[in-house]
């Protein structure tokens, strides 16, 4: 339906700390010919942004646009066939622009992390964009394409092994390696997120639900489990202590969404959860228990205003994020670990270089918007609010391979 844009990417905010690091991506990775333009508020700020990406750059045209400006917004989404959004909190900042491109039929795909946020822009716009063929995908980043991506490849294997039908029980993914900064616009929009919950009940009840995401609540189980906080423990099943990852949060209602969206491809009995693994040896237990506390204590801290002033004296300022050398130095390493109805084990593998939050995900974004741009006979025939998984899946897979990630799936017996 876009296929007569003007431009085959447009990255909104590109004068942010993440928006940089993926116009950066643009301008060294995109193949020869790709049309990709730079958005923002201030024409004279996106025109510094081109100028420091190098010739290959120096053509783009630059669009003005901003959230609060609805007729901008809807003449940015009519501009390209891909929307790329680096405006965060999307919470306050993104529904405007989930709008004017499920309106306008252009796939859209963003870094947000935020619950509540995805949950209103699939309530309100996944019937809109499936009548216009759009494809809105949000957790384009670190959150959620490790956990989203390894998921369906562990399926996928199951599947292709001796003509399963790919079905999984208990599923985990588990962080083993991981190294990396933050920056203040994340810290913002958890602080945010943190806000709504705490404006009352029914946001509480909504962000606590484990599948908050579901596109058909009643089909899911009815009985959870509180939270998807893990509590430190041995692990008898994996070997190792395990504790709380914190951005399972988000991730495991991504991936319980990819889900329902596939017809409950992963199954019926599918339970997903993600840890931090710590090992089996004798310091494991205790760096289990000071690593959850830590968490604790710093979800506390940002939840009130006093220790939150205090806090926000030390942490990163909106637009300051990590140093070139943290994120040239980060990595991240994990695994999926799942047992099917027959008793069939695999194991996944995701991993890459790059500061998992900064330069890692300028990678995942910046090929995402290849993916929706360029990939379109390869993508799953699905549109809607997706997730990169069901919009993109082994499309996507592909090309972060060819980046230099791993993504891998294997049977394993043990």
């Amino acid at each position: 339906m876009n296929a007569d844009r003007d431009l085959d990417v447009v990255l909104f905010g590109a004068s942010g700390f993440a928006g940089r690091l993926t116009a950066g991506y643009l301008a060294g990775h995109a193949p020869p010919g790709t049309r990709i333009g730079l958005a923002g508020r201030s024409l004279e700020r996106m025109t510094a942004v081109r100028g420091e990406l190098g010739e290959r750059a120096s053509a783009w045209p630059v669009l003005v646009a901003d959230s609060a400006d609805p007729a901008s917004l809807a003449a940015l989404a009519g501009a390209a066939r891909v929307v790329v959004s680096a405006v965060g909190p999307y919470r306050h900042r993104g529904l405007a622009l989930v709008e004017a491109c499920a309106s306008a039929g252009t796939d859209y795909a963003d870094l947000s992390g935020e619950v509540l946020f995805m949950r209103e822009s699939a309530g309100r716009y996944h019937d809109v964009a499936k009548g216009t063929g759009a494809r809105i995908v949000h957790s384009c980043g670190f959150d959620s394409i490790p956990s989203d991506l390894g998921v369906l490849l562990t399926h996928q294997a199951a599947a292709a092994d001796d003509g399963g039908t790919g079905e999984l029980e208990d599923t985990t993914l588990v962080v083993t390696a991981l190294r990396g900064g933050v920056s203040g616009g994340t810290l913002a929009s958890a602080m945010g997120e943190l806000n709504e919950v705490r404006s009352g009940p029914e946001q509480r009840r909504r962000a606590g639900d484990p599948y908050a995401l579901s596109p058909d609540r009643a089909a899911e189980p009815a009985t959870v489990r509180a939270s998807d906080l893990v509590r430190p423990h041995y692990d008898r099943d994996l070997g190792i202590w395990v504790g709380p990852f914190v951005m399972a949060g988000v991730n495991t209602r991504v991936v319980r969404r990819s889900n329902a969206l596939q017809g409950w491809a992963y199954g019926r009995r599918f339970r997903y959860r993600e840890v931090t693994g710590f090992g089996a040896g004798p310091a494991a237990p205790a760096l289990a228990v000071a690593v959850t506390g830590g968490l604790l204590a710093l979800a506390a801290g940002l939840s009130f205003g006093p220790s939150r002033t205090v806090l926000g004296r030390f942490l990163p300022k909106p637009g300051e994020g990590p140093s070139e050398k943290t994120r040239r130095t980060g990595y991240f390493r994990m695994e999926v670990h799942a047992r099917t109805p027959a008793g069939a084990r695999y194991v996944s593998k995701v991993a890459a270089r790059g500061d998992p939050g900064y330069a890692a995900t300028a990678v995942m974004l910046g090929e995402s918007a290849l993916c929706l741009a360029l990939d379109r006979d390869a993508l799953p025939a699905r549109v809607g609010v997706l997730t990169p998984a069901t919009a993109m899946g082994a499309a996507l897979a592909a090309r972060l391979r060819a980046a230099g990630l791993t993504l891998t799936s294997e049977r394993v017996t043990r």
